[in-house]
């Protein structure tokens, strides 16, 4: 089958077609859900495969619900880390506090689940492949909307008609950028920078997270089994974002080393596995916060629409608790503008109260002030002495998941049909 015969297959003849661009999470989630209500569902994703390991994620509150209704929850159950300790230290490295990670993260102990990324990503993937095309090594060029659909050229060559596409292609989703305009408009910057990166696990620590810090500086050692490996993060406060550092790693490297240049405790050595790492991770803390979701006849969803921030803890869980609502809407609606207007008006409020959640985040780990440290260190020894809460944070689950009743699904959805 040549690439053009590959891109022209739709399976399922009449049925919606829809384009997702992205694999990660919110993607294959979208793609799952659709297939159920009866749509042709394409993927397409840059990467020329799935991305494996990759730091822990969460799944809390309503995004559990999500994956029990996939029939992924028992999978994710046995990739399930069960971080066990959380230890802070000062800048000299001594103790500060020692406590359950719950205690922090707000989590339910026993129900919450903290997964490596890959596992998530596989779990989703391995649920859907079979009845969703995917498109590897390979991304959206250009996108010309009118009455009749949406037409999309394909970096690789090709071009398909879709009558529906979304874009879950993160945080930089290279979709929102074709359809509603430069990042820079809905772009939250929150403040701090930071570089991830694995380093040898020659610090004894299993199934638990280290973080020193000092005023405007965190470095984190986080163990999520008795591996040899540990995954290091290098956290800095900085007023604006260095523009110059995100396609450079040199550049990266040498700003993390400038603002570290100083530091004690295991710093240096980081530093050091962060030079030689041919994996680092380097990007800015930030939200997306946009005044709406569509236009026409594209969606966005998960970090494209909404990222939270690593702080917050909900980025894959806004991914998952989204694409639901998303799917559901469009099988419930069978016009593709009401189903989208429903999607924002019935998922925005749990974004947003999961979005507001960024400001415990930060004063927890990130004090910018050595009174604020202080303050927060106060804090952490008064949590070491109280058991976590057995309820977690409200904002985890405080949307209900709804039962959709489909009735588009194996409907064209055109005007002109």
């Amino acid at each position: 089958m040549t690439r053009t015969d590959e891109l022209r297959h739709v399976p399922g003849g009449r049925r919606r077609t829809v384009l997702i661009s992205g694999a990660s999470i919110a993607g294959p989630a979208l793609a799952f859900w659709l297939n159920r209500y009866g749509f042709a569902v394409t993927v397409v994703e840059k990467a020329g495969a799935l991305r494996g390991g990759g730091y822990p994620i969460d799944v809390r509150g309503t995004a559990l619900d999500v994956v029990r209704r996939m029939g992924i929850l028992p999978r994710l159950r046995d990739a399930h880390i069960d971080l066990r300790r959380l230890t802070f230290l000062d800048e000299d490295g001594a103790e500060v506090a020692s406590i359950a990670p719950h205690t922090v993260t707000g989590g339910v102990a026993g129900a919450d689940l903290e997964v490596r990324r890959g596992a998530l990503v596989g779990a989703l993937h391995s649920a859907v492949r079979d009845d969703v095309e995917f498109l590897f090594d390979d991304s959206i060029d250009t996108l010309d909307q009118h009455r009749h659909g949406v037409d999309v050229t394909f970096r690789r060559g090709g071009g398909r008609t879709f009558d529906l596409v979304v874009g879950a292609d993160g945080l930089h989703s290279h979709t929102r950028g074709l359809v509603f305009g430069p990042e820079e408009r809905f772009h939250r910057y929150l403040g701090y920078c930071f570089a991830g990166f694995t380093l040898p696990n020659t610090f004894g620590l299993v199934r638990e997270t280290t973080l020193w810090n000092a005023p405007g500086r965190a470095a984190v050692l986080y163990a999520v089994g008795d591996g040899d490996d540990v995954h290091g993060f290098l956290n800095f406060a900085r007023p604006q974002p260095p523009l110059d550092a995100f396609r450079n790693p040199e550049v990266q490297r040498d700003l993390v080393e400038a603002v570290f240049a100083d530091a004690g405790w295991e710093v240096p050595g980081m530093m050091a596995a962060m030079r030689a790492a041919d994996d680092l991770f380097f990007d800015v803390v930030s939200q997306i916060r946009m005044p709406r979701w569509a236009d026409g006849r594209v969606a966005l969803v998960g970090d494209a629409a909404y990222a939270p921030s690593f702080l917050t803890g909900q980025g894959s869980g806004l991914a998952l608790v989204g694409a639901y609502m998303l799917a559901g809407s469009l099988a419930a609606e069978r016009d593709h503008t009401a189903a989208f207007a429903a999607y924002e008006r019935d998922s925005r409020p749990f974004v947003t109260l999961n979005q507001d959640l960024v400001g415990t985040g930060d004063a927890l780990l990130f004090p910018t002030t050595a009174r604020a440290l202080e303050e927060r260190n106060a804090l952490l020894r008064g949590l070491a002495a109280t058991p976590p809460a057995a309820a977690g944070r409200p904002a985890h689950a405080a949307l209900v998941l709804p039962e959709f009743a489909p009735t588009a699904g194996l409907s064209s959805g055109r005007t002109d049909v």
